[in-house]
């Protein structure tokens, strides 16, 4: 009988987790935040709409995710655009921000998406009261048609950051 092979579904870099810290060297950066409001409501709010996807599809992203909630080990491919012009990128969940006053998850990349990297969404309630959703994100091209479109992507990329950010 001939077996089928698996693809690898390691994440394709191998500062995995870099995200909770300090950003590793060779990648392009994302930091970026912004007030979504103020008190515990907005805050939980923001927290759910983080971790079941829903933030993603407030700004335009198509999620299928192997979980409902974004758990450690998650699988997820999101679709950008739609029909004939669509770009799928399949990512794992990799850790989970789960405190009392701060709430997210990074997903990294796996095989086949045009980018190596990782990107956290963590809402954080602050002691003033505000609430803050945050992304943060290392990322470099994966594939030839990533590297010859790099300044297309980092573009596509400030601009889908900036529909998470407008989304809550």
């Amino acid at each position: 009988m001939k077996r089928r092979s698996t693809p690898d579904r390691r994440p394709t870099y191998s500062e995995v987790g870099a995200t909770a810290g300090e950003l590793p060297a060779g990648y392009d950066h994302v930091r970026r935040s912004r007030v979504v409001g103020r008190g515990e409501a907005v805050f939980l709010a923001a927290a759910d709409a983080v971790s079941s996807w829903d933030l993603h599809r407030r700004a335009g992203i198509g999620v299928t995710a192997t979980t409902p909630r974004a758990a450690a080990g998650s699988r997820v491919t999101l679709r950008l655009g739609t029909g004939p012009l669509h770009l799928d990128a399949s990512c794992a969940v990799v850790y989970v921000v789960d405190e009392p006053r701060r709430r997210g998850f990074a997903y990294g990349t796996l095989p086949g998406h045009p980018e190596r990297g990782e990107e956290l969404f963590c809402v954080e309630w602050l002691d003033d009261d505000t609430v803050v959703l945050s992304v943060t994100a290392f990322s470099r091209p994966a594939t030839w048609w990533s590297r010859a479109g790099a300044p297309l992507a980092r573009a596509v990329q400030r601009r889908v950051t900036d529909r998470y950010l407008n989304a809550l």
